[in-house]
């Protein structure tokens, strides 16, 4: 019922509709935390004017940068101070000409790219539609990652295009990298006081200014990457061709691909997951990943080292806190100086960022520190290295399907390079791992890869690969719960013996007709290269047809092949729509601002 209600509607009218609604709950039982604030046009109140309440705007690809926006419009918030809290996607564009204080906190998708949430801003940001900005204050935080050339790429453009246009930049924007709260949390102590010599409290404030919930808050998880759950495996299996052997049993090529379906339990966790949401891993450093560096080193790994109020042997430290697969250049910039390497500090220099990228897609840190030797402490060691991340890996079930199990598709990850046998850090720690083991795991939601709220819409798949990993969950959820939509996947890799990933359960899928439509692409298997994008031109006149009639698109995969991908698309609405190339890019622009276009790149 509520889905044909919604069915049609706009982003704008969505994001009204839901405030309306909060509003009503808010009234019967009020909401004891707000997540997301906006004005009170939803209760009958006045809305706060643009100079007596702040914007909180972010752009997020895997939740990070909505984490942190939400975390200052709380703050802000608490304070009484009037705010509203909005994702790229959601904001209409026509009222930041009528913005006094803006705060936009966004992340960079691999070299310099928005994330998928904020394309639509961005263009409109960069493009001759942007107002003249006079009267608005903003300041910027970027979230990224330094083994990419181009650290926080868009969050530094979007902040000189903001001054360009004439607005007043508060202070320096701030460049977070994976260690995130070290930057953020300073931002945001900065963004709270400039907001309170600009803003009114809002209890105080003109009665126009209210703060309305949008909606209410979820409870904080009981487990996160901070405290994860320890999740007993179930099943640890090989689904490629090959038997994997590891680095130390012999020599690999960059072709030899082993793929592992895993299976933990998340019972006793009271962890829930939906279809397209991701599950993190707490993962050490493998040992053959760790002694190469302590060799290099000419350093003990058993000497006990404190940094930062704990003390752990060397070895522990590199194994369980710190990145050793992953360069970053503050690392490169502390090593060159270290090692006074010149030839290191050149490709750190401005106008270098093609080679540096070379460097940092090819080289891990091992291969730093036999290329440049030099001597290190291991406290300046310790302190120069990032620390160690979690991974995140797309979720491969459904609940409805599995009950309280978590499926994952892992693609391990092993090459040589530079002469030596090469491990993916969390893809080595989970294909070690066995039946009975234990995980450290967490969920993180995708709120952006949703399957429709509308059951009876058509789906298109793109996944080659370990990207089909979301659509396995995605055909199982709309089997199970019965969903009247067709689905139809996309699904390629190297070789058709080797490669196609769960192709009994799609064989299977197509027999029970829980799946519609297979396209296969496998680029190997015949003279000329064939991928995803091939497939898509071939089924041109059907996909733009699909589209056409309300069906929802997904990608999930690299982001060279969501380029692709995307590229294809658009030559396909051109052709098939009779558009010129900006009209085909402006209907794809509109499907992702509806929610009908989503993509999980990485």
């Amino acid at each position: 019922m509520l889905a044909r209600v919604v069915d049609g509607l706009d982003s704008a009218s969505l994001w009204w509709l839901s405030g309306f609604t909060a509003g009503l709950a808010q009234a019967a039982h009020p909401a004891p935390q707000l997540a997301l604030l906006q004005g009170a046009a939803a209760t009958g109140a006045p809305l706060a004017t643009p100079g007596e309440r702040a914007t909180v705007l972010y752009g997020s690809q895997t939740g990070n940068a909505r984490r942190v926006a939400e975390g200052l419009a709380s703050e802000l918030e608490a304070a009484g101070l009037a705010v509203r809290l909005v994702r790229t996607d959601a904001y209409p564009t026509r009222e930041l000409a009528s913005e006094r204080l803006l705060y936009l906190v966004i992340s960079t998708q691999g070299e310099g790219d928005p994330p998928d949430d904020a394309i639509g801003f961005t263009e409109f940001l960069k493009g001759r539609r942007a107002p003249r900005l006079p009267e608005l204050k903003f300041a910027v935080l970027g979230l990224g990652d330094s083994s990419y050339a181009d650290f926080c790429g868009i969050s530094r453009r979007l902040d000189a295009r903001l001054a360009e246009l004439g607005a007043t930049r508060l202070f320096a924007a701030g460049e977070a990298d994976l260690d995130i709260d070290t930057v953020a949390g300073p931002w945001r102590t900065q963004a709270l006081e400039q907001a309170r010599r600009t803003l009114k409290p809002a209890a105080s404030a003109a009665p126009t200014a209210t703060v309305t919930p949008l909606r209410p808050a979820a409870a904080a998880p009981a487990y996160s990457h901070a405290a994860p759950f320890q999740a007993e495996v179930l099943a640890n299996q090989s689904i490629s061709g090959r038997d994997f052997k590891g680095p130390a049993f012999g020599q690999h090529g960059a072709a030899d691909k082993q793929v592992r379906h895993l299976e933990l339990s998340l019972q006793g966790s009271g962890l829930s997951y939906q279809p397209g949401d991701a599950l993190g891993f707490v993962h050490r450093n493998p040992a053959a990943i760790v002694e190469p560096v302590l060799e290099a080193l000419a350093l003990d790994g058993d000497a006990q080292v404190s940094l930062q109020g704990h003390s752990r042997s060397l070895r522990d430290w590199l194994a369980g806190h710190r990145e050793l697969t992953r360069l970053s250049r503050p690392f490169l910039a502390a090593h060159a100086a270290q090692a006074r390497a010149s030839e290191l500090s050149a490709l750190l220099a401005p106008g270098r960022t093609s080679d540096l990228s070379a460097l940092l897609g090819s080289h891990q840190l091992v291969d730093v520190l036999r290329r440049w030797p030099a001597e290190w402490e291991p406290e300046d060691l310790l302190a120069a290295l990032r620390p160690l991340a979690p991974r995140l890996y797309s979720i491969a079930s459904s609940r409805a399907r599995v009950g309280e199990e978590v499926h994952l598709t892992v693609d391990v990850l092993h090459y040589q390079a530079h002469g030596m046998d090469r491990l993916g850090s969390a893809s080595g720690y989970l294909a070690a791992l066995a039946e009975g083991d234990h995980a450290p795991v967490y969920i993180e939601a995708n709120d952006r890869f949703r399957l429709p709220a509308d059951p009876a819409r058509d789906i298109i798949m793109v996944g080659p690969g370990t990207g089909v990993a979301p659509f396995r969950a995605f055909v199982q959820e709309r089997a199970e719960t019965g969903a009247a939509g067709r689905n139809w996947l996309f699904f390629g890799s190297q070789h058709f013996n080797s490669g196609f990933l769960y192709q009994s359960e799609w064989q299977d899928a197509l027999r029970r007709g829980e799946l519609d439509r297979l396209d296969l692409a496998f680029s190997r298997d015949q003279a000329h290269k064939l991928y995803v994008q091939h497939r898509l031109r071939e089924r041109g006149r059907q996909v733009y047809e699909w589209l056409q009639s309300g069906a929802h698109l997904y990608v999930c995969g690299s982001i060279a092949m969501g380029k692709d991908v995307h590229a294809a698309l658009q030559d396909i609405v051109a052709e098939h729509g009779a558009l010129d190339a900006q009209d085909a890019h402006d209907f794809l622009t509109a499907l992702q601002s509806e929610g009908r276009y989503a993509r999980d790149v990485y």
